[in-house]
């Protein structure tokens, strides 16, 4: 399974807001286990989906310096994702600062809210990680580093 919760950014305007969409789709693992017969996206995913959109909307606008964490995330849920719908992510930054950041976000599924978070993140420093790890920019690697191409090119992209 993948650990990436995020399909493509559509928009990106650095250091206030991003929007990514994440299609359900039934080819997806969890599917098959969560429900069957109900296939319904698990809430954790798309709370997940909306950090990663959220995470690399803070990253950037301190040109990665620092990995970017989950520090702590409130949310309300208004009701199910599945199979076949396409959601949309949306962040927008409401403050930032050397210790970390704070992103409202939401998950929509067409013009309907599915759900709706507050999260803080924290920065942290390759001096605060813990002995031995061995990438210290952790977070923005793998997976990540295509979809924050795609940030990067949607930023760019004339019109936007």
């Amino acid at each position: 399974m993948r650990w990436t919760w995020i399909d493509r950014f559509v928009s990106f305007e650095s250091g206030k807001s991003a929007t990514a969409v994440k299609n359900l789709s039934l080819a997806e693992d969890h599917f098959a286990d969560h429900f069957p017969g109900f296939p319904v996206m698990p809430a954790p995913l798309i709370l997940e989906g909306l950090a990663q959109t959220g995470g690399i909307l803070v990253g950037e606008a301190r040109q990665y310096r620092e990995n970017v964490v989950l520090a702590k995330m409130t949310a309300k849920f208004h009701r199910e994702a599945v199979v076949g719908e396409q959601l949309t992510y949306t962040t927008t930054m409401s403050d930032l600062n050397d210790t970390g950041a704070r992103v409202s976000a939401t998950a929509h599924s067409g013009t309907e809210l599915v759900a709706e978070a507050d999260i803080m993140f924290a920065h942290v420093t390759a001096a605060q990680l813990p002995p031995g790890l061995p990438d210290t920019k952790f977070v923005f690697s793998g997976e990540l580093t295509h979809l924050l191409n795609m940030a990067k090119a949607v930023a760019k992209a004339p019109g936007t």
